[in-house]
């Protein structure tokens, strides 16, 4: 009986993904409707039971999950004719919820809130509670921190000179947040010392765009308009190295479940990616013209990518360009595997259990996509258990074979 491939012992994959669901705003009488509409990002929670939506027009759309089964699975076309209703519910019963926020919505990132042991203090969860919160980037450079279950503002955060265009909280639940803005920093925030500014990290030329914290909380990537990607320690708040070689603006970057490997997509087309811990670069994908029969964007050229996002299990990649396709990408077969055809998409990001990514769009619009569901074969599951606490270092400093070497440092999959 012939083996399965390294990474994945069962797989169902389609030859694209399907449209299972399209959120469009309803239209806000107080705005002009042309002005300010965009999606520029979209979160699920961590444990995948909340959807957050930043749909344009100051406004932050919490929508409970699952999508009740009617929804999921309606045609975009019936979607369409009808706004977001007000009493959309989840499999838990939780009500959808509106923020309003006052300014412009660009980054939105969530994090639980873990029970504390402290006295109550106004304005915070209560004391033995756990909760969920979300922080939203502003167009003002400020950012405010909400309690999810209560829509409840519980911090406003200043010191951004310009706008808040990305934000990441560290995985393991300390609270530290980290904010990306238009006035060329990366501020970082302790939330359990009620909101302070801990540290402001420089370097930057452009804007930057992007920030990502890795899963071991170790490293965080950033992304500006330039050519290179930062590395930072998330110890000590300094640059480890740069990372170059892209021949364009980086505007997004992810690290992999076990943060082995991270990943930059740029204006230039290409993803790179590279070993977070030596700086090397690993692969080269390239956003090609498709053949003319399967080429869904007319006269666009292959042109700018905008979002790229890492699977779940660590196997696939999703990523958003300009030439108004959705790809997926498997890394052992370094090509695309699916493509989708979407109009003006900005962002993208993976459901934190597979199975589905979410879009968002220029028009303001939430797509929902269905992605290969994957099974990871013993081989990569005991790989990523590796990684998740052993550096390329350490791995290459083992007595075991090359080969074993170059497959758990990713040089083989």
């Amino acid at each position: 009986m012939e083996a399965p491939p390294a990474g994945t012992a069962a797989q169902e994959a389609e030859d694209e993904p399907l449209l299972l669901a399209e959120l469009k705003p309803g239209r806000p009488q107080q705005y002009d409707w042309k002005a300010s509409c965009e999606t520029w990002s979209v979160a699920f929670s961590p444990d995948g039971t909340w959807f957050a939506w930043s749909q344009g027009h100051c406004i932050v759309k919490l929508i409970p999950w699952p999508l009740e089964e009617a929804e999921l699975s309606c045609k975009a076309s019936e979607r369409k004719n009808r706004g977001i209703k007000a009493d959309v519910r989840g499999g838990g019963g939780a009500k959808e919820k509106t923020l309003e926020c006052g300014q412009i919505v660009w980054g939105l990132a969530f994090s639980p809130w873990p029970p504390s042991g402290t006295k109550e203090r106004d304005g915070l969860p209560a004391p033995g509670r756990s909760c969920l919160i979300l922080a939203t980037g502003l167009n003002d450079g400020q950012i405010k921190v909400w309690e999810v279950q209560t829509g409840r503002l519980l911090f406003s955060l200043s010191g951004h000179l310009d706008v808040v265009r990305d934000l990441s909280f560290a995985p393991n639940g300390s609270l530290i947040l980290v904010s990306a803005s238009r006035d060329k920093t990366l501020r970082i925030w302790d939330l359990r010392r009620d909101g302070k500014q801990v540290q402001v990290l420089t370097g930057h030329t452009q804007w930057v765009y992007c920030c990502s914290i890795s899963p071991d909380c170790s490293m965080l990537c950033s992304a500006a308009g330039e050519k290179s990607a930062f590395l930072w320690s998330m110890r000590s708040y300094t640059l480890i190295r740069k990372l170059e070689g892209h021949q364009s603006s980086v505007v997004s970057c992810d690290f992999s479940p076990d943060s082995a490997l991270l990943v930059t997509a740029s204006y230039d087309t290409c993803v790179i990616m590279w070993d977070p811990y030596t700086g090397e670069q690993l692969r080269t994908l390239r956003h090609v013209p498709l053949p003319p029969a399967l080429d869904y964007g007319g006269d666009i050229h292959a042109s700018s990518l905008r979002s790229v996002c890492f699977s779940p299990e660590g196997l696939y990649l999703a990523t958003v360009a300009d030439d108004r396709l959705l790809r997926i990408w498997d890394l052992e077969l370094r090509t695309p595997v699916a493509f989708a055809p979407m109009t003006n998409g900005l962002c993208c990001v993976y459901f934190p259990h597979g199975g589905f990514i979410a879009t968002g769009t220029r028009d303001g619009h939430v797509q929902f996509w269905s992605a290969p569901k994957v099974l990871s074969s013993l081989k990569h599951s005991c790989r990523k258990a590796l990684r998740t606490f052993l550096t390329t270092y350490q791995v290459l400093a083992l007595p075991i074979p090359k080969k074993m070497k170059e497959f758990l440092t990713y040089r083989t999959f």
